[in-house]
């Protein structure tokens, strides 16, 4: 009887002295997680970053710059223009981007011109099968166009107006080479964009253009309103003068072939012979650009 009952009260205590183990470990962890570390000297009350130079808090952006369209399948666009914005605090801002296009042909539009319009020489075989065919699509002199696709057919950017909101989240330092070092931010904008458009004019039966598609050729304006949005990289190498890189996006439809793609059959999914809004495809369209900027006044303002 006496063994057994040592044995339990040594079986008890072990119980307890593990059980006030395991509370004095849990008392110490939730007294440390709950310390406060306070911060004395000359440290006590600073600011995370000191004497930091703000590029862009009061002042007028002027961005001149240069823009490239993305995945063109037909005419690519250079954007001569640029930006303005006003930047209330150094992480926001309002402004207005915008451009005149240039285009020049792509690889596609060239062979296509050489091999469909030139070498088959439609003007004066238009009743040869081949050329009937694609009398539609494709234009040919003596037939309402010049014989070129850039100037009768495809559709192209001829300007953009975009008022934007600008948002900086994020700025540093960036160096090169562990010696050159320059203040670097990224922006992020979003805002509607204004788009003339210039796509073959509108013909075919109950159009307000030619009946005959085959004999009409030429390009009609209109502005297309679509959202943009993007992001910038921005270098800061003096007080005043940056210089940055941007994508851009233009989500909208158009008709850049000026072919007869939809309107007819089931859902609208095939050719009508006439060229329409119904023609118009969606397209993620975007840009590049390269911008200078230089930010007025030129003193610049630093933080506490």
């Amino acid at each position: 009887m006496m063994r057994r009952f040592r044995s339990s009260f040594a079986g008890v205590r072990s119980a307890v002295l593990a059980g006030g183990a395991c509370l004095a470990v849990l008392s110490m962890t939730a007294t440390a997680s709950a310390q406060e570390i306070q911060i004395t000297g000359p440290l006590a009350g600073a600011p995370a970053v000191r004497q930091l130079r703000l590029h862009r808090e009061g002042r007028f952006e002027i961005a001149p710059g240069a823009s490239f369209t993305l995945l063109d399948q037909y005419a690519r666009t250079i954007m001569p223009g640029g930006s303005v914005t006003y930047h209330f605090t150094d992480w926001i801002g309002v402004g207005v981007f915008g451009g005149f296009g240039l285009q020049y042909s792509a690889g596609l539009t060239d062979n296509l011109q050489e091999k469909a319009i030139d070498n088959r020489h439609c003007d004066a075989n238009p009743a040869s099968k081949a050329c009937r065919l694609t009398a539609v699509n494709l234009t040919r002199k003596g037939a309402g166009g010049t014989g070129q696709m850039m100037d009768d057919q495809l559709g192209h950017i001829g300007w953009l107006i975009a008022p934007q909101v600008k948002v900086i989240p994020f700025r540093g330092k960036l160096a090169f080479l562990g010696s050159l070092f320059v203040d670097t931010d990224v922006d992020f904008f979003l805002g509607p964009a204004f788009i003339g458009v210039k796509e073959r004019a509108e013909c075919g039966p109950g159009t307000a253009g030619p009946a005959d598609c085959s004999k009409s050729f030429s390009l009609a304006g209109r502005v297309a309103v679509a959202p943009t949005f993007g992001l910038g990289l921005n270098f800061y190498p003096s007080s005043y003068v940056g210089f940055g890189f941007e994508w851009r996006a233009l989500p909208f439809s158009w008709n850049t072939s000026g072919f007869d793609n939809h309107g007819g059959g089931t859902n609208g999914d095939f050719p009508d012979l006439k060229v329409n809004g119904d023609d118009r495809e969606f397209h993620f369209n975007s840009m590049f650009s390269l911008r200078l900027s230089v930010q007025l006044p030129t003193k610049i303002k630093t933080s506490e």
